[in-house]
């Protein structure tokens, strides 16, 4: 019987060594991601440090798009608010709560069935400061991609917004985060920016908003660069609390230009907190 429940013992351990080593793998994987594949990253930080000469082109930038940053992230307790995927019918009430809280988010569209679907929220949102910024054309990952391919994705994301507001953007998010070299080399040629992020509600799994907002606030932190998708049901009614609650701790709502001035983001770079 002793010698049973030994066997036993031993191999409840090995299924948890098992275990364990499987998370391992998989949040390493995740890491891996995250960072954009092993492609280097800069943080916020980082960015701040490297202004000198730079600080006046992040200076225009932020004026043009009506945003001169009054906010001095090297000081104050900085945090960007950044949605994916949109725009979609639950934007316009997104829009409405940001000017109620007087925030600023920086949103990373999508051009087919979303900035071609929605052309006068995107407008609107551009008019009332909010940082625009390109999410590609169907959402394909880049690193599958030849760079002609990668190319059309944010080539025409980069027409369609600046057909609507004006202006091309200087921002992207690389589905999935999932980016390498010749998406580097893509988006340095077009002038974009990668931007990656320190916080995720994983809100495409969950329409729960006390969920999403609880995940949201647990991963909060100086600098920090908050993923949501104004596109789900329950992401946009979670945005108030998250607002709010984040205030009470002491945070400034910037976007994500504004995070990393008087530095300026570079084409091609990853950026990540």
């Amino acid at each position: 019987m002793l010698k049973n429940s030994s066997r036993l013992s031993k191999n409840s351990s090995r299924r948890i060594r098992s275990r364990a080593a499987a998370y391992l793998v998989a949040a390493a994987a995740l890491s891996l991601a995250l960072t954009g594949c092993g492609q280097d990253s800069t943080s916020p930080k980082e960015a701040r440090g490297q202004a000198d000469v730079k600080s006046t082109h992040a200076e225009a930038h932020l004026k043009a798009a009506g945003t001169a940053n009054p906010v001095d992230c090297a000081k104050a307790k900085c945090i960007a608010l950044t949605f994916d995927a949109g725009p979609g019918p639950h934007t316009p009430q997104l829009l409405d709560i940001l000017k109620e809280k007087k925030v600023r988010a920086t949103f990373f569209l999508l051009g087919k069935n979303h900035v071609d679907t929605h052309p006068d929220t995107v407008r609107g949102a551009a008019a009332e400061g909010h940082e625009i910024a390109n999410h590609t054309w169907t959402h394909r990952r880049l690193d599958q991609l030849k760079p002609s391919e990668i190319r059309t994705e944010l080539g025409r994301t980069q027409q369609a917004i600046k057909a609507l507001t004006g202006h091309e953007p200087t921002l992207m998010r690389p589905p999935q985060g999932r980016t390498d070299g010749e998406v580097k080399d893509v988006t340095k040629e077009l002038g974009l920016s990668q931007v990656l992020w320190s916080a995720t509600a994983k809100d495409y799994a969950t329409t729960d908003s006390a969920v999403i907002r609880k995940r949201i606030l647990d991963q909060a932190g100086r600098d920090g660069i908050i993923l949501l998708h104004d596109i789900y049901d329950g992401t946009v009614p979670a945005v108030p609390g998250i607002i709010d609650e984040l205030k009470k701790r002491g945070y400034t709502f910037v976007t994500v230009p504004q995070l990393l001035a008087p530095g300026t983001a570079e084409p091609g770079t990853v950026y990540r907190p």
